[in-house]
C-alpha cells in the first residue's frame, strides 16, 4: 500500500533542576522506565561515546496527572521537526491526543543518553526504539486496567487516553487515572508489538511544526538569547590561520578598556566584559606574534596535492573478474571527479552560556549532541558526569557542524575562571575560520558498457570523501569499490579540520557516480533515463525515477539549445531518491541558471508528510549553494572566506521551481527524510548542463568561469 504526496516548545526551558524534582513538577504520577536494547543497538555508536546501553539508553515516559504526557528524549530540535513527528508516533503508540504530547529534549538531566541528532537517524533508528518503549507502556496501563476494572485484557481497548470495555465506555479508567501519585517501574517478559501503523489516526498526517509559530514570531529561545544575573561576554584571541603557534602576546591594549577583562589559561586567551561591544574591541588590541607551520597548498592546488598522497587502501566491494571485464566491454570510460572544501554556514553560530555553582556545571549550546558535549567537559575538568549538565535548547541550524561543541568547552573554561556565568558566540569571521570544514576529496572512476547499453564493469576509487553513499547503485556484474584513507604517518592531506556536511560523502559519490552513468548513456545513444532504468533491478529505484520523470513531464531533449535536462539517483539513510532538473545555460556568460528542480523520494512511512515536504524541500536549496557557487577559498591554513558576501549561500533570487513526490510506503519502516534530497541535485544539474550545450564538468560547483571553460573546451 502507497500513498503519493504531490506538491508544487522545546521544553527544555525547566532549568537548574534534577530529573526527580523535574518530575515532581510535572504533577506527580506514574513514571515508567524502558530499555529497548535491541532496536537502539541499530545505532552504530562511536566507541568514545558508548556509556553503559544497559543503563542509558532507556526511554523515559511520564504520565502527569492532568493526561499531559511527557517524552524525553536526548535528540534536539534544530528545524528539522522530528520535535513534532515523535510527538506523532507517541501520539499512535500510545492513542492520546496530539495536543497532551509535551516534547522534552536534549536535557542530559532529564533525557537519556543519546549519540546525538545527525545522519537521518531520529526516525529510522530511535523511532522504532521509542515505539517499542510506548508499546511496553500501553501493555503496563492496559495490565493496570484490567486489574482495576476487573475486566480482562482481551476486552479493553484505547482511545485519547482513556481505557474502557469494548462495547461498554462507562467502564472505563483514563491513564491520567490510573498514574494518579504512582510511581511503577516494571517490564514485560513478552515484550508487545508496536501498533501497525497501516491503521493510523495521527501519524501520516501532514501537520505543521508545532514550534513554528514561537520561531517566526521570535518567542522561541536559542542559546543566544539566555541571558544570566552577572553573565560576561567573551571573545577568544584566535590565531590569523590554522597550523599557527603562538610566540609572544601583549594584553596591555586591552587591559586599559575600561570594563573588560582579560583571562588566560596557557595559549588560550580571552577578553570578558558585560558590555558584549567592549569584549569585541578589546580582543583587536591584543597584539600577538606567531610562528606559522603551514601545509603549502591552496584551493587551485589541493586536488593535485590530494593525488600524490600517500593512503591506506580498503576494498569496500569486490564482486566479479575486473580482471577481464574490460574484455567484456565495447567501450571503456574513465574520469576523475573534484570536490571541494565546503562551510556549514548556519544562521546561528556556535554559541554556548556556561555557568559553575558549588562545582557543578551547566552549559546551555547550541549543539547536535548534548552527550557528547558532556563527555568533552568531563574530559576538560576531570570532574563526574553527575556534575555536568548540557542543555539544548532550539538550535538554529548544524549540518554537522554542531556535531562537535567546542564552543561549549570554551565558555565552560572562561566561566571557571572568571567564577561568573559566561556567553560566548562565535562571529561569522569565526564561524568560516573555526567550524570543521565538509573535506575536499577525488573520486576516480574506470567503467565499460557493451553493445546493448549495459554497464559491465565498474572501478571506482574513493579518495577522502568516505563510503556514504559510494555503492554501484545498478546491476553490474564487475565491480570493485575501494576508499583510500589518509595514512597520517606518512601524509597530511588537510591543512584545517574537516567534518561531516550534511549528508556527508553522498553528494560527492552521488555526482562522481551519476555523472559517470550519464557519460555512458551519451556514448550509447540512449536517452539517460532509459539507460537507468535499463541498468537497474532494484524496483524501488525504478519506482522514484518513473516518479520524477512523471511529475516532472519528462520528454528527451534533441539537441543542445542553451536549455537541457539532467537526471540523478540515489539513495541515502534508508531512503530511495530521484533528481530531474532543468537549466539555462548563457553560452557567452558560462552563467547558470537552474529553472527547475524536481525529487521523488521513496522514505517508506511518511510520518509527517508537511514537514518531510519541508525537508526535501530545504535539501534541494541548500544543494544549489554546494552546486552552484559554495567552495572554500584558502592558501595554506588561511582561510579567505569570512562571510557571507564572498561565501555565498543560495539567494532566493536563484531558487527554481521547486516540486517534490513522497511516494508514502505506508507498509514500510519509515526512514530518513532529513538528508536524501540533496545528494542527487549536483549530477542533475551537470548533466543538465551537458544536455544544453555538450559540456562535461568534473568539478562542483559550477561557476561562470568553469563553465565557460568546458564549452569553449568543445571548440579544441
Amino acid at each position: 500500500m502507497k500513498r503519493e504526496i504531490t506538491t508544487g516548545n522545546n521544553s527544555s526551558s525547566a532549568r537548574g533542576i534534577k530529573r526527580r524534582s523535574f518530575v515532581k513538577t510535572l504533577g506527580g504520577g506514574i513514571v515508567l522506565f524502558f530499555a529497548p536494547w535491541n532496536a537502539l543497538d541499530l545505532l552504530a555508536l562511536p566507541a568514545q561515546q558508548r556509556r553503559s546501553l544497559t543503563k542509558d539508553y532507556n526511554a523515559f515516559l511520564h504520565i502527569a496527572q492532568d493526561g499531559t504526557v511527557s517524552c524525553f528524549t536526548g535528540k534536539i530540535e534544530m528545524g528539522q521537526g522530528i520535535i513534532t513527528s515523535l510527538a506523532q508516533m507517541m501520539a499512535e503508540e500510545l492513542n492520546v491526543p496530539l495536543d497532551k504530547v509535551k516534547m522534552v529534549m536534549g536535557d542530559t538531566d532529564l533525557c537519556p543518553w543519546d549519540a546525538g541528532t545527525w545522519g537521518s537517524l531520529t526516525t529510522r533508528a530511535f523511532g522504532p526504539a521509542m515505539r517499542a518503549a510506548l508499546a511496553e507502556a500501553r501493555a503496563v496501563l492496559l495490565e493496570m486496567a484490567s486489574e482495576k476494572l476487573g475486566v480482562d485484557q482481551s476486552r479493553l481497548e484505547v482511545r485519547e487516553g482513556i481505557i474502557a470495555e469494548k462495547g461498554n465506555p462507562s467502564v472505563s479508567v483514563s491513564y491520567a487515572d490510573l498514574a494518579k501519585g504512582r510511581k511503577l517501574e516494571k517490564y514485560l517478559e513478552v515484550k508487545p508489538l508496536p501498533e501497525d501503523y497501516r491503521e493510523y489516526t495521527v501519524v501520516g498526517k501532514p501537520l505543521k511544526h508545532s514550534d513554528a509559530f514561537d520561531k517566526v514570531t521570535g518567542k522561541a529561545k536559542y542559546a543566544g538569547d539566555l541571558v544570566l544575573p552577572g553573565m560576561l561576554h567573551a571573545r577568544i584571541l584566535r590565531p590569523p590561520s590554522h597550523g599557527a603557534t603562538l610566540v609572544s602576546v601583549d594584553i596591555s591594549g586591552a587591559e586599559a578598556i575600561e570594563g573588560v577583562r582579560v583571562v588566560r589559561d596557557g595559549d588560550f586567551i580571552a577578553v570578558v566584559s558585560e558590555n558584549r561591544d567592549l569584549a569585541d574591541l578589546a580582543v583587536v588590541r591584543i597584539n600577538a606574534g606567531y610562528t606559522f607551520d603551514e601545509l603549502k597548498v591552496d584551493d587551485s592546488t589541493i586536488f593535485e596535492y590530494i593525488n600524490r598522497g600517500e593512503y591506506r587502501e580498503n576494498v569496500v566491494t569486490d564482486a566479479g573478474d575486473m580482471l577481464t571485464a574490460p574484455q567484456q566491454c565495447e567501450k571503456l570510460f574513465e574520469h576523475e571527479y573534484h570536490d571541494p572544501y565546503l562551510a556549514h554556514a548556519p544562521i546561528e553560530p556556535h554559541t554556548a552560556l556556561a555557568q559553575w555553582v558549588d562545582g557543578k556545571l551547566t552549559v546551555w549550546a547550541s549543539t547536535q549532541s548534548p552527550f557528547g558535549l558532556q563527555d568533552s567537559l568531563v574530559r576538560e575538568f576531570g570532574t563526574s558526569i553527575e556534575n555536568v549538565r548540557v542543555i539544548t535548547p532550539f538550535v538554529g541550524g548544524g549540518f554537522g557542524g554542531k556535531a562537535s561543541s567546542q564552543q561549549g568547552v570554551e565558555a565552560a573554561k572562561i566561566a571557571r575562571i572568571t567564577g561568573r556565568p559566561v556567553m560566548l558566540a562565535w562571529t561569522r569571521d569565526e564561524e568560516f575560520f573555526y567550524d570543521t570544514f565538509h573535506a575536499a576529496s577525488v573520486i576516480k572512476v574506470k567503467s565499460g558498457i557493451d553493445s546493448d547499453g549495459r554497464i559491465r564493469m565498474w572501478d571506482y576509487n574513493i579518495y577522502l570523501a568516505g563510503t556514504r553513499g559510494s555503492e554501484a547503485t545498478y546491476d553490474i556484474p564487475n565491480v570493485r569499490i575501494t576508499n583510500y584513507r589518509e595514512d597520517r604517518s606518512k601524509y597530511t592531506v588537510h591543512p584545517f579540520a574537516t567534518g561531516p556536511w550534511r549528508a556527508p560523502n553522498n553528494n560527492t559519490n552521488t555526482f562522481a557516480r551519476e555523472t559517470q552513468v550519464d557519460i555512458m548513456a551519451a556514448a550509447a545513444g540512449i536517452d539517460p533515463l532509459e539507460f537507468r532504468l535499463r541498468n537497474l533491478k532494484d524496483e524501488r529505484m525504478k519506482g522514484v525515477l518513473k516518479a520524477v520523470a512523471d511529475r516532472f513531464g519528462y520528454t528527451q531533449g534533441k539537441t543542445p539549445s542553451g536549455r537541457g535536462i539532467g537526471v540523478a539517483c540515489g539513495t541515502d539513510a534508508g531512503t530511495w531518491v530521484a533528481h530531474m532538473a532543468e537549466v539555462e545555460v548563457d553560452r557567452s556568460t558560462g552563467k547558470v541558471k537552474v529553472l527547475r528542480l524536481a525529487c521523488a523520494q521513496d522514505m517508506g512511512l511518511c510520518v509527517n508528510p508537511q514537514g518531510a515536504l519541508i525537508q526535501m524541500e530545504g535539501c534541494l536549496t541548500m544543494a544549489l549553494g554546494y552546486t552552484l557557487a559554495e567552495e572554500v577559498k584558502f592558501e595554506g591554513g588561511n582561510i579567505r572566506d569570512r562571510n557571507f558576501d564572498s561565501y555565498q549561500i543560495p539567494r532566493f533570487s536563484w531558487l527554481p521551481k521547486l516540486e517534490c513526490v513522497i511516494m508514502d510506503k505506508m507498509d514500510q519502516p519509515p526512514q530518513g527524510g532529513g538528508e536524501p534530497a540533496i545528494i542527487g541535485v549536483g549530477a542533475a544539474v551537470g548533466n543538465a548542463i551537458f544536455d544544453a550545450t555538450g559540456a562535461r564538468l568534473f568539478r562542483v560547483p559550477f561557476t561562470p568561469e568553469r563553465v565557460l571553460e568546458a564549452i569553449k573546451g568543445l571548440k579544441v
